[in-house]
């Protein structure tokens, strides 16, 4: 129940396709090892770039990637640009092993979480080295605001996953937490009036029937207590494995940091942000394509304090865009099976389907599998 982060690619016109890369929780030591030996020719200056973009003081992120310890490879700052670059490194092989044109095939994309990040490189709006380094330094500043929030306030911090057995009982949910928080049970312990070290949010809508909290633990289990014997609601919940509480208001510094970086130019003087990019991509914020650049820059940087409205995107992608393949990009699978779920296909069906590309051997079935839908539609 991990956070996914791949981009998903979505491609159009002939039964539109998708490009989805993972989020947070998807890393691994070694990920990065089976695609240097594959296609060392492709994947080794692609490695090369994310270090000499990063420019890391003691151990390069490829080493840490490849043959680091899991605790080293676990701390976000190491992380979230580790899982970004994997997603990357996976799409520029695909481009150039396999003369797959992103430009042409795939149509819209969208990334949970730390994913939108790549899903912008993927669609062209920002480049890999703009991006992977804003990615560094935005989990560089979440670390220090937990670190400093322990540290100030003591206790845990993290995220929790909340599941019910229905579409119903989760809008059911969904109300009743926000009716707690809004109250608290009296004016002076409402969510707003708190500091934001002990303040609880919805940082994941994900499905019909998951979301996830995130925020003080022990604010999440007085919610939940509440809920439980207020409220007639007892979901199954499972703490996720981060002690970072991402997209809450613990989070703020990590929002400004972001958006100065959106705003500051380059030193030939050009923005950041390319805009148009080569096609749209679904804002995590709204779960709509971004209409402007200017509220590209606003919404990439609300998105770290402002909840993931995942569910609310693929349904827009499978309801209104008729979108019927996805193709999930990036080093886990979490969220291929979220996408899945929602639209009802796993793997391939007629016209369409959902796949992930989490490793070498997954790279030409799923080609064969986009170009075998396609074939269906002519």
């Amino acid at each position: 129940m991990s956070s996914p982060c791949a981009p998903v690619l979505r491609i159009l016109p002939r039964a539109e396709v998708t490009c989805a890369p993972c989020g947070q929780g998807v890393q691994r030591v070694g990920m990065i090892t089976p695609w240097l030996e594959a296609f060392p020719r492709t994947a080794k200056p692609i490695l090369e770039e994310i270090d000499a973009t990063l420019n890391l003081p003691h151990t390069p992120l490829t080493r840490i990637i490849e043959s680091g310890t899991n605790a080293e490879l676990t701390y976000t700052e190491n992380a979230q640009p580790a899982i970004m670059a994997t997603s990357i490194l996976i799409l520029r092989i695909l481009e150039h092993e396999f003369g797959f044109k992103t430009s042409e095939r795939v149509d819209i994309t969208l990334g949970h979480s730390l994913g939108e990040f790549a899903a912008l490189v993927a669609g062209g709006y920002l480049t890999f080295q703009d991006a992977l380094t804003m990615v560094r330094r935005r989990a560089e500043v979440a670390s220090r605001c937990s670190k400093e929030a322990v540290e100030s306030e003591g206790g845990e911090f993290g995220m929790v996953a909340l599941v019910c057995e229905s579409e119903e009982r989760m809008t059911a949910l969904v109300a009743a937490i926000h009716e707690f928080l809004r109250l608290g049970g009296s004016r002076s312990d409402s969510n707003d009036d708190l500091p934001a070290v002990q303040q609880v949010l919805i940082a994941n809508i994900n499905s019909k029937n998951q979301i996830v909290l995130s925020g003080s633990i022990a604010r999440i289990n007085t919610l939940l207590t509440n809920l439980r014997q207020f409220g007639g609601h007892d979901p199954r919940h499972v703490r996720l494995k981060s002690d970072t509480p991402f997209h809450g208001p613990l989070m703020k510094p990590t929002y400004e940091t972001v958006k100065r970086m959106l705003y500051k130019t380059k030193p030939d003087e050009s923005d950041i942000v390319t805009w148009p990019g080569l096609m749209p991509c679904v804002s995590n914020v709204t779960g709509k394509p971004y209409e402007s650049e200017v509220q590209l820059k606003d919404l990439l940087a609300r998105s770290c304090i402002e909840t993931v409205q995942w569910w609310k995107s693929v349904k827009y992608l499978h309801e209104e865009e008729k979108v019927r393949r996805y193709v999930g990009i990036g080093p886990g699978k979490v969220g291929r099976n979220l996408v899945g779920k929602e639209v009802g296909m796993k793997g391939a069906v007629k016209g369409g389907g959902v796949w992930a590309i989490t490793s070498p051997k997954d790279m030409e079935e799923v080609v064969r599998a986009l170009d075998d839908t396609e074939a269906c539609e002519d």
